[in-house]
């Protein structure tokens, strides 16, 4: 039977609580060979926060890798940057085929954003059930 393939980063906790363990990500060495380089925004040089639900034996400022499934890597760029996309192009297409100006189609295809990243923000916690981070010790 084959693994499922995941996304692996290096991250520091940050803290710990008893539900919970917030780590940093921040863009290493590592990053430049990995395949999936170019979509998981690691590539920049900002710092990541990520909090994992579960009950952990970790201190904060130990190392560890924390990894995702392939699949779910795949879910959240969707939901992050393809779907926004999709949303945009067909807004500013519907917006010109009724002639409607391109001020007008411009500020409604950008608009749309904001109910969708708001409808999103809602949803957060049934989005957040989607994706399961895990956390292992760095060896």
């Amino acid at each position: 039977m084959k693994a499922a393939p995941i996304i692996s980063h290096e991250a520091t906790v940050q803290s710990v609580d008893s539900d919970s363990v917030t780590v940093s990500l921040s863009p290493g060495i590592s990053c430049s060979g990995c395949q999936a380089e170019r979509s998981c925004g690691m590539t920049d040089k900002s710092t990541r926060i990520i909090k994992v639900n579960g009950s952990f034996d970790l201190h904060a400022g130990e190392k560890v890798n924390v990894s995702i499934m392939k699949s779910q890597g795949y879910m959240a760029l969707f939901l992050g940057y393809l779907l926004p996309l999709i949303l945009v192009v067909a807004t500013l297409i519907v917006f010109s085929l009724q002639h409607a100006g391109e001020l007008v189609s411009g500020l409604a295809s950008i608009g749309i954003l904001i109910p969708y990243y708001i409808l999103l923000w809602i949803f957060r916690r049934f989005v957040g059930k989607k994706f399961s981070f895990n956390i292992k010790t760095a060896i």
